[in-house]
């Protein structure tokens, strides 16, 4: 997919764990690691405001576009 999901290097950077992302945002942890693995098929843009609030971050700083390897 050529949308990357870059949520583990804010986590790093702002010494959270999952579980306390997830608490906080308000969704299960389970679908978290969905979004963060980058298996999710979409994302609500409430949950990406509430992601970007408790991280005190862009939307550029969780996702960003790659060109397919099979492109050009």
């Amino acid at each position: 997919m050529p949308i990357a999901v870059d949520i583990d290097v804010m986590l790093a950077k702002r010494k959270m764990s999952v579980g306390e992302l997830a608490d906080r945002v308000g969704i299960t942890p389970a679908n978290l690691a969905v979004l963060k693995n980058g298996r999710a098929k979409a994302v609500r843009f409430t949950t990406l405001a509430a992601l970007c609030e408790v991280l005190e971050c862009q939307p550029g700083d969780l996702l960003r576009w790659e060109a397919d390897a099979g492109d050009g």
